[in-house]
């Protein structure tokens, strides 16, 4: 496969993600919770239409098109989490979590979609790769700048004395998590492309085993303990997502794009836990959320840093 197959490739996805993206963003603004959210996903909305428009455009000047079976499933994906969040009691921490989680997910692809434009000089689509992951970062932005909103939205329906059951649910949720992302980093430090990619994984999966393990022990000291039926379903989900990477002709790519969604969903995760934690007075569980934030954030950080490294083993990998 030349590089400007690739690129073609890295369009389609893109495409695919906007996609998801629109299904989101229509349903969004209807089932979250608070006038103030809701306006930041309209808003959102007609900026993801500008970009499905501006992808579909750099597809055709390469004489391609959008793949049918790609939308289909990125389409099917948006509708499923759609319901999903709809039907969570805290449906608008739920959904705003995750919306931060699917804006650096496409952060990542247009880092990668500009690294193998400028590999294959097409200026016009390094340009628009760059246009448009400031919009989703300043996307991002915003959603993080509205978790405290999410969260007030979440438990306005609350009696004081649930906030502590609240701290174990959403303790629980975080615990979850961690189950698969320790699945998802056992077959990256496997898959990563490169040694200094795996090397990353590697790190990281030794400091998420300690994240469970201080969740776990937080739990147990509040009398409670971690959802079995939660930790069984996040698990399944890393072994599906680790096995769709691995028959990817561009794993350290793809790999490299979700692994940094995936920490910004921890991220947020742990931000609004920290947040309920603080409503409800339990200190201890603020102090572990501040721990483990630092390391979500830094271990993200060190994904971000090496998209070029990733990049590079995909165009490798299908040279």
């Amino acid at each position: 496969m030349s590089v400007n197959d690739q690129l073609e490739s890295y369009l389609s996805d893109a495409h695919s993600i906007e996609e998801q993206a629109l299904t989101q963003m229509r349903a969004a603004p209807d089932i979250a919770g608070d006038v103030g959210l809701a306006e930041i996903f309209k808003r959102h909305l007609v900026e993801t239409e500008g970009h499905e428009r501006l992808i579909r455009e750099r597809l055709e000047a390469h004489g391609a098109k959008p793949s049918t079976l790609k939308e289909a499933v990125m389409k099917a994906g948006g509708a499923g989490f759609v319901l999903f969040a709809g039907m969570q009691p805290d449906t608008p921490g739920k959904l705003v979590a995750h919306a931060y989680s699917y804006e650096h997910l496409e952060i990542a692809s247009y880092e990668l979609l500009e690294i193998v434009a400028n590999r294959a000089q097409d200026a016009d689509t390094a340009v628009i790769a760059r246009r448009i992951r400031d919009e989703e970062r300043e996307m991002a932005e915003r959603l993080e700048a509205a978790f405290d909103t999410a969260v007030d939205a979440s438990l306005r329906d609350l009696a004081p004395d649930d906030l502590r059951e609240q701290v174990t649910k959403y303790l629980g949720d975080a615990h979850a998590l961690e189950q698969q992302a320790k699945k998802l980093l056992e077959k990256a430090s496997e898959n990563g492309g490169s040694p200094e990619l795996q090397r990353i994984y590697s790190e990281h999966l030794g400091e998420t085993s300690g994240h469970a393990a201080l969740v776990e022990r937080r739990l147990d000291e509040l009398g409670s303990s971690p959802s079995k039926f939660k930790d069984l379903a996040m698990k399944v989900g890393g072994l599906n997502w680790s096995g769709f990477f691995k028959a990817q002709p561009d794993t350290p790519g793809k790999l490299a794009a979700f692994a940094y969604a995936f920490e910004h969903l921890e991220i947020a995760g742990y931000e609004e836990l920290k947040r309920v934690a603080t409503r409800a007075g339990d200190t201890g569980t603020v102090e572990i959320c501040d721990r483990i934030l630092g390391e979500e954030r830094a271990a993200a950080s060190k994904v971000a840093g090496a998209f070029e490294v990733a990049a590079e083993a995909s165009l490798q990998a299908v040279a």
